[in-house]
Order: C-alpha cells, then sequence, then structure tokens
C-alpha cells in the first residue's frame, strides 16, 4: 500500500534518550561509550530534576563503520543497567511509522499530511482511521489508505480491536488523535501508553462539550488556546507535551473564534508530533521534559 513519507536530513547518526535515578557519573559513562566506538556528539542536552530525583539527557551522535542501531542498544545495555536508566536509541533518519486518528474536524488531519508531504515532519503516515466517512478523500489526495471504523456504545470494543490490528499491521510507532472525537478505553489506553497524542482546545474544563467556542463567545473570552498530550485513562490529563495561545477580541465572532482556534490546534499539534517523532519527549511522570 502506498504511505505518505518524505526523507530529512538528521544531524547525527542516531539518538539517544535516558532516563534515571540522578547520581555522579552518568555523563561520563554514556560519553565514555560513545568514545570508546569513535563517536562523535552533534547534539546534547540534559535536565536534572531535583523534585523527583531524577536525570534526563538527549543525545544525537554519529559513528564511524557500518552499524545499526539494534546493535547499538544491545552495546549500551550494560551502562543502561548500571545506572537504572530506561532508554530509547534510534536511527535518526528513521521515520516514525504515524497512524492518524480523525472524526468530522480534518484542520489538524491536512495540517499533518500537508506538514509530511513537505518534509517538514519525520514521520510516515500508513493510514487514516475515522469513525466517519468525511475524511477519506482528504486522505486519498495523499495516497494515504483510509479505513472507516463506525463506533457507536454497542461496537466499541469492536472497533477498538480493528484499531489495534490495524496498529499491528502496519507496525505503527505512534497514534495522533487528530480531532478524534471519541473516548478510548482505559484498556486501550494503557496499550498505547506514551505513543498517543491528542489535541484539544484549552477552553477546559470550563467550556465542556458541543461547541465550546461558541460557549466561550458567549463568555466573551480573550484568550483561544490549544492542548498536546499524551493520552491516558483519565481524560484530557495526560502528560503534556505543548501548549499555545492567541489574544482575540470583541471584533472576533464566533465562527472566526472557531478559526482562530483551530489554528493554533493545528500548530501545537505538529509541533508535538516533530518533538516526538525526533525523540525530543520524555516522560516525567505526570509531566514531560521536552528537549526542544
Amino acid at each position: 500500500m502506498p504511505s505518505l513519507a518524505i526523507p530529512t536530513t538528521a544531524a547525527g547518526d542516531y539518538v539517544l534518550i535516558l532516563s534515571c535515578p540522578d547520581r555522579p557519573g552518568i555523563v561520563h559513562a554514556v560519553s565514555g561509550f560513545l568514545v570508546a566506538r569513535g563517536g562523535n556528539i552533534v547534539e546534547s542536552q540534559q535536565f536534572g530534576d531535583r523534585l523527583t530525583n531524577r536525570f534526563f539527557m538527549r543525545i544525537d551522535f554519529e559513528v564511524p563503520g557500518a552499524t545499526d542501531a539494534v546493535a547499538m542498544r544491545e552495546e549500551f545495555a550494560p551502562v543502561a543497567e548500571e545506572f537504572e536508566m530506561r532508554f530509547e536509541l534510534w536511527d535518526a533518519a528513521a521515520p516514525y511509522r504515524t497512524l492518524i486518528m480523525v472524526s468530522k474536524h480534518l484542520h489538524c488531519l491536512n495540517d499533518l499530511l500537508f506538514r509530511t508531504s513537505t518534509g517538514s515532519l519525520q514521520i510516515e503516515i500508513p493510514a487514516v482511521v475515522s469513525n466517519h466517512p468525511d475524511a477519506g478523500a482528504l486522505a486519498a489526495s495523499y495516497g494515504v489508505p483510509f479505513h472507516h471504523v463506525p463506533v457507536t456504545p454497542e461496537t466499541k470494543p469492536d472497533a477498538e480491536a480493528e484499531l489495534m490490528r490495524l496498529v499491528e499491521s502496519y507496525d505503527v510507532d505512534l497514534v495522533v488523535l487528530a480531532r478524534y472525537m471519541q473516548v478510548l478505553s482505559d484498556g486501550l489506553c494503557r496499550e498505547l501508553s506514551g505513543r498517543a497524542i491528542n489535541i484539544h482546545h484549552s477552553f477546559l474544563p470550563s467550556f465542556k462539550g458541543a461547541k465550546p467556542y461558541h460557549q466561550a463567545f458567549d463568555r466573551g473570552v480573550k484568550l483561544v488556546g490549544a492542548t498536546a498530550h499524551y493520552v491516558t485513562g483519565n481524560l484530557d490529563e495526560g502528560p503534556i507535551i505543548e501548549q499555545d495561545v492567541m489574544r482575540v477580541d470583541h471584533g472576533y465572532d464566533q465562527d472566526q473564534l472557531v478559526s482562530a482556534g483551530r489554528d493554533v490546534e493545528a500548530q501545537v499539534l505538529s509541533r508535538a508530533v516533530k518533538w516526538h517523532s525526533q525523540s525530543r519527549v520524555l516522560l516525567n511522570g505526570s509531566r514531560t521534559v521536552v528537549f526542544r
């Protein structure tokens, strides 16, 4: 099947991200591992959280000779074990295989498809899934397979089983809920933990339910915004990756307020997807560390 993928240029050969209890010697051990293999660090960022006593690090590096990420992970494992590290090591140029889920609002989907087609995002989109048929034509215009999976209270377990079948069959690394207006079950949230991103307007919890922008207009809000976060069983309360706002005033009518909100949603979601696909987001309990 066709998929949407544009090659990108990475700074180095590999990206290593890690978190562990903070203690002396971590940076020395990591840099020593790279030096022993003739590695060169292209970019390095680190953060020590004094509240949790955890250390976070991201290194973009290159190594001479033929090797691969699997071999590098196996070689790094003893270092990780010594320092109780949670780590990931990826080929820096490898695109994240990203399945996008959407309902009837297509602005975020359209933005992700376009940015991917121009090489702005290091992702590959093997499929789009929706509980409505509306996004089929848009997906087809980019040559991306479209799957219509209707959801009702009675069919929700079967629909979620079909979703996981698609995630596995397409070998998906990341699931993006690009205004997918269905609440995922706790079980599905656990299965997708750390690899599913959601976007929503920032009016929560004040303006819930249908037409939140219209509710906000009626209250005369002066800011509209959006939040991108990882999906958890607690609705719209997962670890936040990115947020943004824009000012509005009395001159905005309801439709203009909706349009402004959609622009912010698309921008915030694309940044969250970009940072995740570049291994720049590390979980820190209910929060995140984002190495921009």
